[in-house]
Parts: structure tokens; sequence; C-alpha cells
């Protein structure tokens, strides 16, 4: 379809980590290569906005000169750059700031409607992204404001109906982009609830002429679907939107799986984003992006799901021969397919790629004392992610410029090796009153250590090449939390084998289930994994 308008990634830069201009710009080279005309930048509140000096205070946000920069650059390789923001939800970091908690915070991460000082701080941001960006299209937001008018709101104007208060507040947004000249486009999911019964995904939506109305003239609606691998659901779903609006303001947005933790998953994301693509091509979906998210802290690089970016622009095009897909990726980027695939290894152990799971990011971090998650590992884990170290050291060879990531991937790899079964092993030998196996253990925990320190390494390597500083030191927190909790561990283990104590209480619990008995799950929440206890009361 080479008549198609626009076809686009999105960089999410809002979950910690936002990327170095110069990354973006070889982020630009790549996809400029493959096919893509466009780009865009997602960013809550990490960019620099005149007026607003609280703003992405301290987060590594884009200065404006930044911003126009990458604008220039992208507009020599023919991509456009387009401004991704949030003017309803998704802004939760500006409300620690009094600043914004006290003014213009509904509840959790929703702003407050109908309030004067939200829509100067929504002026400010157009001011904003008239001057930096060429393009006068932008992607709004307003997705998942599921609270909307049930915080500050109730207070001030008592209950209304949360769908009025989105339509006027839309209205007033659409008229302050109009002002700036700004065409707009919105995440679909609100709009879509309103008429199937807070469902997003369905089979059965009743487009009703209310529902049909309530989407204003100037506005795209964005289709967001990431996890079908079914052809006939993204059908349904684009048939959907056709309903709520004219087929020509429906956009599609697919996910290449970067937000599961420091592995990618190029394996889902082709078993989803094919039959997308299909659908998409079949429907005559012109505007297409692909979403890279940063969900939990955003430790995977962006670059490793390159493969899939190439695959997907190649399905949408009608290509479906894998072998020259495969052929077409190396000789654009010089680096092997598969080479580059092999990284999804992590998250592939206990058959996890087959069920979308992602056991290298929460069996690092579950507790080995008091792992509730212990009850999904399996026995024989630690073999596989050794196995998965082997193949990656092999890949390396392969992998050219992106050698920093594989690096980190084998190094994760080899702690869980030793790490995975540890929670498991450590009780299990307590209870059965195995103490030559705790000691056997213990000399694996100061392994773990040494481990963990080569980990850290690559990953800091990882992280500051792609990203700004900022952001950093919630990783260094997590990852020196783990790296002193195994050395507690330890110190109580060889404390209980001296005599020095007579229990260990957190081994004597019983883990429940969770989940099935012994197979991965996708649990990418750092704050629920590393402890069923209380990180923070606010």
């Amino acid at each position: 379809m080479s008549d198609n308008k626009r076809f686009g990634v999105m960089l999410d830069c809002s979950r910690n980590a936002v990327m170095k201009p110069e990354q973006v710009k070889k982020f630009v080279d790549y996809i400029s290569a493959f096919g893509y005309n466009c780009i865009q930048l997602y960013t809550e509140d990490t960019f620099e906005v005149d007026g607003e000096p609280y703003f992405g205070y301290l987060r590594g946000r884009f200065t404006k000169d930044e911003l126009k920069n990458i604008d220039a650059y992208c507009a020599k390789k023919g991509v456009e750059l387009i401004p991704c923001v949030q003017t309803l939800a998704h802004v939760n970091q500006i409300f620690r700031w009094n600043e914004y908690a006290c003014t213009v915070c509904d509840t959790g991460d929703i702003l407050l409607a109908d309030e004067a000082r939200t829509y100067t701080l929504i002026e400010n941001i157009f001011k904003t992204l008239a001057e930096c960006f060429t393009s006068r299209t932008v992607n709004i937001g307003m997705d998942e404001a599921h609270l909307l008018g049930r915080g500050k709101y109730l207070d001030k104007h008592g209950y209304v109906n949360p769908f009025d208060i989105l339509n006027r507040h839309l209205k007033k947004v659409l008229e302050i982009a109009a002002k700036y000249g700004f065409e707009c486009m919105m995440w679909s999911d609100m709009f879509i609830r309103f008429a199937n019964g807070g469902e997003y995904y369905g089979n059965k939506i009743h487009a009703t002429e209310e529902a049909k109305n309530s989407v204003p003239d100037g506005v795209n609606l964005i289709y967001w679907d990431y996890y079908h691998t079914n052809k006939s659901d993204y059908d349904k779903m684009i048939a959907a939107h056709n309903k709520l609006v004219s087929p020509d303001r429906v956009w599609f947005a697919g996910g290449a799986w970067v937000w599961k933790g420091f592995a990618p998953d190029n394996t889902i994301t082709r078993k989803s984003m094919k039959p997308a693509m299909q659908s998409c091509r079949e429907h005559g979906v012109k505007n297409v992006f692909i979403t890279l998210w940063g969900d939990d802290g955003k430790e995977c690089s962006y670059f490793s799901v390159l493969p899939s970016l190439y695959y997907i622009k190649k399905i949408y095009d009608g290509e479906n021969d894998i072998s020259a897909i495969k052929q077409g990726f190396k000789r654009i980027t010089g680096v092997d397919y598969d080479a580059i695939c092999a990284l999804d290894l992590p998250n592939g152990v206990q058959g996890g790629s087959k069920n979308n799971c992602n056991p290298s990011k929460y069996m690092l971090y579950s507790d080995p004392f008091s792992g509730f998650l212990d009850y999904t590992v399996k026995a024989g884990v630690n073999a596989e992610f050794a196995s998965a170290s082997r193949k990656l050291a092999r890949k390396t060879k392969e992998s050219g410029e992106f050698k920093y990531i594989f690096d980190c991937l084998k190094s994760l790899c080899d702690v869980l090796a030793l790490k995975a079964e540890l929670g498991v092993k450590l009780r299990a030998a307590y209870k059965s009153g195995e103490k030559e196996e705790l000691a056997v253990l213990v000399k694996d925990m100061k392994k773990i250590e040494k481990r963990l320190e080569v980990f850290f390494a690559a990953f800091k390597t990882l992280w500051y090449t792609d990203n700004k500083p900022q952001g950093f030191e919630i990783q260094e927190v997590r990852l020196g939390g783990l790296m002193r909790r195994i050395k507690t561990c330890r110190e109580t283990v060889e404390a209980y084998l001296k005599g020095e104590i007579n229990e260990i209480p957190e081994l004597s619990q019983e883990i429940l289930p969770y989940g099935e008995k012994g197979k991965p799950i996708n649990f990418n929440g750092y704050a629920r994994n590393a402890s069923v206890n209380v990180f923070s009361h606010v």
C-alpha cells in the first residue's frame, strides 16, 4: 500500500528513561530506511514548557532546543516528528509538586477538568509544541481516565456524568489546539467503552447515535491493540471504529513488545502484529504507528525490537516471505535478524515465549525468603537460564553495534542461572533440615552477589548508551537493594548454620498458589514483586 499517509513508531520517553537526542536520531536512521515516515515521542511531562518550571523538573526532560534539533533531523530524513502528549490522564508525576497537586489534580493521575489553571497549563503545552515541532498533527492522549470526575471535581461540582466531563474537556482542548493550527488524534478507548458497556475489546460494539455524535469532528481516533493473535479480532475492532467515525479518521496503534522488563519479545510482537497489519491492509487503514512502551521503568533497549519493526512494515506492504524479510533486514542494518531476535531468550525459559511471560524480570527481583512468585518456578529453570546465556554469548559475535544489549542480557541470564530457583531451594532445604544443602546455597549466593555486580555494570552501560542519566537512580535503588538483600539473606543462613540463630521465620511459611504451579506468568511490577510489604503509603 504505497499510498499510505503515515506509518510510524512511538517511543515512550516518560517512564523514567528519556532517550538521548542522538539515540533518537539513530533510531530515525533505522526506521526511515525501513520505510517509516513518522515518529512520535511519548512525553507526559518530559519536555520543557515555558511558564511551567516544575513540569518535568529533574526528570531529564527534552529541552526546546533538543526538540527543535530532532525535528530538523527528522525532516532531513523524510520523517515527520509528531508530538505525543497527555491532556487528561497519565500525568501523575506532576502531582508530586504543589504547583499542580493543589490546582489541577482531580484524582490519581487525572487533570481537573473545567478548571482555568488546567487550561492555562494545556495552552502553555501547545505553545511549546507549536514552537518546537514542524508537524501540525498532535496526539493528545486522553486514554484510561477511568476515575474522571471522582476526586476534587466531585467535591467542587457534585456528581457529573464522566462522559459529559470528557466531552466538555475535549472540546476545550480542541479549541486550544486549533488556535495553534493543530489537528488532533486521541486514543479511542474512552469512546469505545462508552459504546460498549465499559469494555474496550469485544465482539459486539453498539455504536449508538449518541456514541457517534459524541466524537467531535476535529479529532481522529486511535485504535490501540497489542494483544490479539487472530485477524478476526482486529477486523471487528476496526469495523467498530468505522461506525463511530469515518474510516479516514481511524488510526491504528500496534505494539513492539519492549515493556516486560529487561528483555524484548519479538516473538509475541510478530504473532500479534502480523494479523493486525493484514487487517489494516485489508480495511484500508492508512495511518499506523507501532508503540514502544517503557512500563515499570523502561529496562529494555528499544533497539532490541528493530527486527520486529522491519517485519511489521514488510507485512503491511504485503511481503510475507520471511527469508526475504530477514535478508532485507541484514542488508539495511548489517546485523543478522535471528541474532537480534535471540534477545528474547531470557523470557523464553519454561516455555515463557509461548505465553507472553517475563520470568527474567520477576525471578530477578523475587525475594529469596518471601518470594510469593516462587510458586511459578519449575525445577530446572536455572539450567535453562544458563543455556540462554551460552546462546546469547554465541549470538553476540553477530550483534554488531548492539553488543552492549547482548552483554546486558547475557549477564542477566548468568545471575538467574543461580537465582531463579534460589527461594525454592532455600525453603525446601530449611524445612527438611538439610544443612549441607543450605551450605551449598550460601556459596551460590556469594556467586550471585558477584554476578549481580557484573549485570549492574552491563545494565548501567546500556542505560547510559540509550538514555539520559535521569531516572537511572531508580534502577540503582532497585538493583542495589537486591544486592544488599541477597547479602542479608546469605548472612542470615550463615548465622543459622553456625547456631547463632535458631530459626528463619520467613522460610517456615508456605508459599500459597499464585497462577499455575511451575508455570511462568507476566508480572512486570517491581514494587509488588520485590516485597508484599508497603513501599510507600502515598
